[in-house]
């Protein structure tokens, strides 16, 4: 018999379903911050190889940009196999899967930590690509499923707060550590840090069922759900924006005389960053539609301002600060449209989420690679403001699906 349950009556059942454990009317903390521990591993696993490339190149006995191949292959994972792999998984309980995630990242950071052999390493960086995208499908969704409707925004917010701290905190102390002791020991710490993060796991975080077959949507049934296109989009100009300007931020600012200020300036991206996440963390629940805009809206002033005036200091500043509370909480936004509009599909909808967040990044390191090469740095603030004006016009039109306004079933604070 066919089953007629919507996405979102589907979630109610499965809440209701054996092993599940009810929401409760607060924030799980140690639960969602154990999530967030996740996303920062996960960050810091992609992104250190970046910071240790002259340590890496020596002991492995290959050339620098060889060595920046093992963030390529990263992405490369993630990007084939994020989509079929949380399909496949749909059936799974929630937490073995979510271990099964976590602990690849302890498995294949220990192969990295003791590996001799260039080959090894560029396979290890690959599967762990492969289970961070399984990762970042399960993470919002799963936040998500800990607590009633009213939180689920909120408990997003939380446990994507693991991103920007590891961008600002973590990148900057593991290339330090690595540069002092040497990069195998960072990519053990890491390790043994997973390892702790798998008791944290058992200890806070509940179970929950897989969805039943009959429940489970395709892919294809998943894409045409009303207002997940719109997310998608958004999703993937809004990232391919910031990336254009982030990948090649350091050149951008040389006309300012930063050339060798790129670390400070990076910092005051981080930290307004935090407070980005922060703010959205409060305000979601109510105003997440809203949120967006004025993020699209700020981001594009922000750009207009580079292009104006970027050769002053003080703008560039200015306009990083504004740029990094636009962009904190984005992750967390898209996410929890994705999460709201898919319903009982979460999952595989976070996983097309982590597919064309992944391309956004590739695209921006491509596409602003050439316009560096041709038309030179000042060019980037117009191209973010190009891309960004029909990304504010989809969020804009995306009202009936995609980023409604807060309902009567949405109270927020």
């Amino acid at each position: 018999m066919t089953s007629t349950t919507t996405p979102r009556d589907g979630a109610a059942d499965a809440a209701r379903a054996p092993g599940a454990h009810a929401a409760p009317d607060r924030l799980p903390l140690a639960g969602l911050l154990a999530l967030a521990m996740a996303c920062f591993i996960t960050v810091l696993t992609e992104a250190l190889p970046a910071g240790l490339l002259p340590q890496m190149s020596g002991d492995l006995g290959v050339s620098e940009p060889l060595v920046g191949q093992l963030v390529t292959l990263y992405a490369v994972g993630t990007l084939v196999t994020a989509i079929p792999l949380t399909a496949a998984t749909q059936g799974w309980r929630r937490r073995p899967l979510l271990l099964v995630a976590i602990g690849g990242f302890a498995v294949v950071n220990t192969v990295t930590a003791v590996s001799t052999d260039y080959a090894l390493t560029l396979g290890a960086r690959f599967f762990a690509g492969v289970f961070a995208g399984l990762l970042w499908a399960l993470v919002a969704g799963y936040a998500a499923r800990m607590v009633p409707e009213h939180l689920k925004g909120r408990a997003m917010a939380v446990a994507m707060v693991g991103i920007p701290l590891a961008l600002s905190l973590g990148i900057p102390a593991g290339t330090f550590l690595g540069a002092a002791t040497g990069w195998r020991v960072a990519f053990g710490i890491m390790s043994a840090l997973t390892l702790v993060l798998i008791g944290w796991v058992l200890a806070t975080i509940p179970d929950f069922p897989g969805q039943a077959a009959g429940r489970r949507l395709s892919i294809a049934k998943v894409f045409m759900l009303p207002g997940i296109r719109p997310v998608l989009f958004v999703t993937l100009a809004f990232v391919l924006a910031h990336n254009v300007l982030y990948t090649y931020v350091a050149p951008f600012v040389v006309s300012a005389g930063l050339a060798e200020d790129v670390d400070v300036v990076l910092l005051v991206f981080g930290l307004s960053a935090l407070a980005g996440i922060w703010i959205t963390g409060v305000l979601i629940d109510r105003w997440l539609r809203e949120l967006v805009l004025a993020s699209t809206v700020l981001f594009a002033l922000v750009s207009v301002a580079l292009g104006l005036w970027g050769g002053a200091p003080a703008v560039i500043y200015a306009g990083v600060g504004l740029w990094g509370l636009a962009y904190g909480g984005s992750a967390t936004l898209f996410q929890t449209a994705s999460a709201k509009t898919a319903g009982e599909a979460a999952d595989v909808a976070q996983s097309m989420i982590v597919t064309v967040w992944n391309v956004a990044i590739a695209g921006g390191g491509f596409f602003g690679g050439i316009l560096l090469e041709t038309l030179g740095a000042g060019v980037f603030p117009w191209t973010v403001l190009l891309v960004l004006v029909p990304t504010l016009l989809v969020a804009w039109r995306a009202k009936a699906h995609g980023f409604p306004p807060a309902g009567p079933r949405d109270p927020g604070l």
